[in-house]
Protein backbone atom coordinates (compact mmCIF):
# COMPACT_ATOMS: atom_id res chain seq x y z
CA UNK A 1 0.00 0.00 0.00
CA UNK A 2 1.21 3.56 -0.59
CA UNK A 3 0.28 7.01 0.44
CA UNK A 4 -0.67 9.02 -2.55
CA UNK A 5 -2.82 11.74 -0.96
CA UNK A 6 -2.33 14.26 2.39
CA UNK A 7 -4.82 16.73 3.65
CA UNK A 8 -6.35 18.55 6.33
CA UNK A 9 -9.95 17.73 7.38
CA UNK A 10 -11.66 19.08 10.81
CA UNK A 11 -14.14 16.68 10.28
CA UNK A 12 -12.75 13.75 8.41
CA UNK A 13 -15.92 11.68 8.14
CA UNK A 14 -18.29 14.46 7.00
CA UNK A 15 -15.46 15.41 4.23
CA UNK A 16 -15.20 12.05 3.08
CA UNK A 17 -18.50 11.56 2.61
CA UNK A 18 -20.45 14.47 1.49
CA UNK A 19 -17.20 15.50 -0.63
CA UNK A 20 -14.54 13.04 -1.81
CA UNK A 21 -16.85 10.39 -2.38
CA UNK A 22 -19.47 12.72 -4.24
CA UNK A 23 -18.47 15.58 -6.35
CA UNK A 24 -15.13 16.01 -8.70
CA UNK A 25 -16.05 19.87 -8.61
CA UNK A 26 -15.37 20.13 -4.86
CA UNK A 27 -12.76 17.61 -4.30
CA UNK A 28 -9.03 18.07 -5.02
CA UNK A 29 -8.42 14.63 -4.36
CA UNK A 30 -11.60 13.62 -6.90
CA UNK A 31 -10.59 16.02 -9.20
CA UNK A 32 -6.89 14.47 -9.63
CA UNK A 33 -7.87 10.84 -9.41
CA UNK A 34 -10.24 11.89 -12.60
CA UNK A 35 -7.43 13.49 -13.95
CA UNK A 36 -5.20 10.79 -14.08
CA UNK A 37 -7.74 8.25 -14.90
CA UNK A 38 -9.61 10.30 -17.52
CA UNK A 39 -8.78 7.83 -20.55
CA UNK A 40 -8.11 4.69 -18.87
CA UNK A 41 -12.20 4.68 -17.62
CA UNK A 42 -13.20 6.50 -20.21
CA UNK A 43 -14.79 9.63 -17.89
CA UNK A 44 -16.68 12.02 -19.61
CA UNK A 45 -16.82 15.80 -18.66
CA UNK A 46 -18.59 19.34 -18.80
CA UNK A 47 -18.24 22.24 -17.64
CA UNK A 48 -20.51 24.27 -14.90
CA UNK A 49 -18.39 27.02 -13.56
CA UNK A 50 -15.61 24.73 -13.32
CA UNK A 51 -15.20 20.81 -15.26
CA UNK A 52 -17.02 18.03 -13.46
CA UNK A 53 -17.43 14.90 -14.74
CA UNK A 54 -21.07 13.82 -16.03
CA UNK A 55 -23.26 12.27 -13.14
CA UNK A 56 -22.92 8.90 -14.22
CA UNK A 57 -19.25 8.94 -14.15
CA UNK A 58 -19.12 10.66 -10.73
CA UNK A 59 -20.69 7.74 -9.92
CA UNK A 60 -18.12 5.17 -11.56
CA UNK A 61 -15.58 6.99 -9.78
CA UNK A 62 -16.69 6.47 -6.35
CA UNK A 63 -17.52 2.66 -7.11
CA UNK A 64 -13.52 3.26 -8.58
CA UNK A 65 -12.42 4.62 -4.77
CA UNK A 66 -14.32 2.32 -2.68
CA UNK A 67 -12.43 -0.64 -4.62
CA UNK A 68 -9.06 1.02 -4.92
CA UNK A 69 -8.46 3.43 -2.28
CA UNK A 70 -7.99 3.20 1.48
CA UNK A 71 -8.12 5.95 4.21
CA UNK A 72 -6.49 6.15 7.22
CA UNK A 73 -5.16 9.38 9.66
CA UNK A 74 -3.64 10.44 12.32
CA UNK A 75 -4.78 13.05 14.43
CA UNK A 76 -2.72 16.49 15.24
CA UNK A 77 -3.60 19.84 17.43
CA UNK A 78 -2.37 22.20 14.65
CA UNK A 79 -2.92 20.13 11.62
CA UNK A 80 -2.90 22.96 9.11
CA UNK A 81 0.45 24.04 10.11
CA UNK A 82 2.19 20.05 10.00
CA UNK A 83 -0.04 19.74 6.55
CA UNK A 84 2.83 21.28 3.96
CA UNK A 85 6.04 19.86 6.21
CA UNK A 86 3.98 16.31 6.05
CA UNK A 87 3.74 16.41 2.18
CA UNK A 88 7.15 17.68 1.58
CA UNK A 89 8.58 14.56 3.86
CA UNK A 90 5.93 11.71 2.91
CA UNK A 91 5.70 13.00 -0.94
CA UNK A 92 2.29 11.42 -1.80
CA UNK A 93 1.98 12.01 -5.50
CA UNK A 94 -1.23 13.10 -5.82
CA UNK A 95 -0.26 16.23 -3.77
CA UNK A 96 0.66 19.00 -6.25
CA UNK A 97 0.94 22.08 -3.81
CA UNK A 98 3.75 22.23 -1.78
CA UNK A 99 5.11 19.37 -3.83
CA UNK A 100 7.96 18.92 -5.92
CA UNK A 101 9.26 16.71 -8.87
CA UNK A 102 8.73 14.97 -11.63
CA UNK A 103 5.11 13.26 -10.12
CA UNK A 104 4.27 17.15 -9.98
CA UNK A 105 4.31 17.48 -13.52
CA UNK A 106 2.33 14.49 -14.61
CA UNK A 107 -0.25 15.21 -12.21
CA UNK A 108 -0.73 19.04 -13.80
CA UNK A 109 -0.34 18.04 -17.56
CA UNK A 110 -3.23 15.08 -16.59
CA UNK A 111 -5.04 18.45 -15.21
CA UNK A 112 -4.13 20.57 -17.60
CA UNK A 113 -5.82 17.38 -20.52
CA UNK A 114 -8.83 17.20 -17.87
CA UNK A 115 -9.82 20.91 -18.67
CA UNK A 116 -9.07 20.70 -22.02
CA UNK A 117 -11.48 17.13 -22.07
CA UNK A 118 -14.62 20.07 -21.65
CA UNK A 119 -13.46 22.55 -23.80
CA UNK A 120 -12.18 25.64 -23.33
CA UNK A 121 -9.59 26.94 -20.53
CA UNK A 122 -10.66 27.09 -16.53
CA UNK A 123 -8.79 28.48 -13.66
CA UNK A 124 -8.98 25.95 -10.96
CA UNK A 125 -6.55 23.60 -12.12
Amino acid sequence: MRLLYVGSATKLRSRLTSNQLRRSGSSTLRRTLVCLLLDDQDYRTRRTDRVVLLDEDEVRLTAWMREHLRVSWCEHPAQREVEADAIRILRPPLNVDPATGQTVALVKTARRRYVDSAGGTDVDT
